[in-house]
């Protein structure tokens, strides 16, 4: 068995999501257009002939709606496809709506052509996506004055305008919601190729030196977010700075990235950890999630949202209706010797 204890998760190095350790500089890292912006083609080349086509009429872009992993660009995309419309964009979160009233002042505010960015749609209430439908589809909202029997019902028309929602978890967005979209993008997990052109380009914004190697090998450790890829590259900048002269060498920055216990998957020490658990603990697996998590000091949530995604994509977990399952692939990562005939199919040591 291994050591237990809790994770800092807030200061995790490759959380996906926005943390304590990432600065300002986030935002003068943001491309301003399509042009710069930097993979996710498909999407590119999609999004480039609907915003000319809307130019080309003289109308807003329709409503977009942008998902995938957290991390990947679907903030920036927003504020790229605002500017090359040439319009306005205002910033909100789905929690952040509480009261049909917060969304009404929001949807007046707006200008003809603005773009309404709601991050996390999906955690929109039920009573606010009400509200939201005669807005996109009739250019309208009522709004109720009053109480009781002196309640009356006020019609609002609005401007044209463009909505675009973000959500990291496309399933639990409302059907009539989703159907209210008439452009829908996938971001897809970005290949070390293009992470690593991220990160040269950021390094020149950052005005540090970087090699060509050093850049691949941040990116291969990036699990596929540019989020991640640019902590990475603040990080291990700092360690330049201490342990040379400024310059990020492949050397520096595989020093600096085994110190902060990420290996050359992109695997830090809570993922193996959880690895090694149902190895070690449980015989390569079956074992039930909420048993795992205790195992470990851990939340199941936190498993099952910050650790497994990656681990599956890379093969090394298996979910099963009994458990969850190391496999062949975790067995040779992390360097356990194997046999075959094990639970589902699994493996176990010898």
């Amino acid at each position: 068995m291994i050591e237990t204890g809790e994770f800092d998760f807030e200061n995790r190095i490759v959380a996906p999501q926005v943390i304590a350790g990432d600065s300002d500089t986030d935002y003068s890292l943001r491309p301003k257009t399509l042009n710069e912006y930097i993979g996710q083609t498909k999407v590119k080349e999609n999004m480039a002939i609907y915003i000319e086509a809307a130019k080309k009429r003289g109308e807003p872009l329709d409503h977009v709606l942008l998902y995938g992993p957290p991390g990947l660009g679907k903030t920036t995309l927003s504020a790229i496809i605002a500017h090359e419309m040439g319009v306005n964009i205002r910033v909100t979160s789905g929690p952040a709506i509480e009261k049909k009233g917060d969304l009404a002042a929001i949807l007046t505010s707006l200008q003809p052509g603005d773009v309404l960015f709601i991050d996390e749609i999906h955690r929109l209430s039920h009573a606010i996506e009400e509200v939201l439908y005669p807005a996109l589809e009739d250019l309208m909202i009522d709004i109720v004055i009053g109480n009781g029997p002196a309640a009356r019902s006020i019609r609002i028309d609005l401007p044209k305008f463009t909505l675009i929602g973000a959500t990291t978890r496309s399933g639990q967005l409302s059907a009539p919601l989703r159907d209210r979209f008439g452009i829908i993008q996938r971001l897809e997990l970005y290949s070390t190729e293009d992470l690593t052109e991220i990160i040269t380009r950021s390094a020149v914004i950052l005005g540090v030196a970087v090699d060509k190697e050093a850049a691949i090998e941040m990116a291969s450790r990036s699990r596929g977010t540019p989020r991640i890829a640019n902590r990475f590259l603040k990080r291990v900048r700092d360690y330049a700075d201490v342990m040379g002269d400024g310059r990020i060498t492949r050397d520096i920055a595989r020093i600096a990235l085994d110190r902060m216990e990420v290996d050359n998957l992109g695997l830090d020490s809570l993922d193996k950890r959880m690895l090694t658990m149902i190895i070690k603990g449980y015989n390569g697996g079956p074992v039930g999630l909420e048993t795992l998590a205790s195992a470990i000091g851990e939340e199941a949530v936190t498993l099952e949202d910050v650790c497994e995604p990656f681990l599956m994509q890379l093969g090394f977990l298996a979910r099963t209706p009994r458990g969850r399952c190391a496999t062949d692939l975790a067995y040779k990562h992390l360097g356990f010797p194997l046999r075959s005939g094990g639970d589902d199919g699994q493996t176990s040591l010898l």
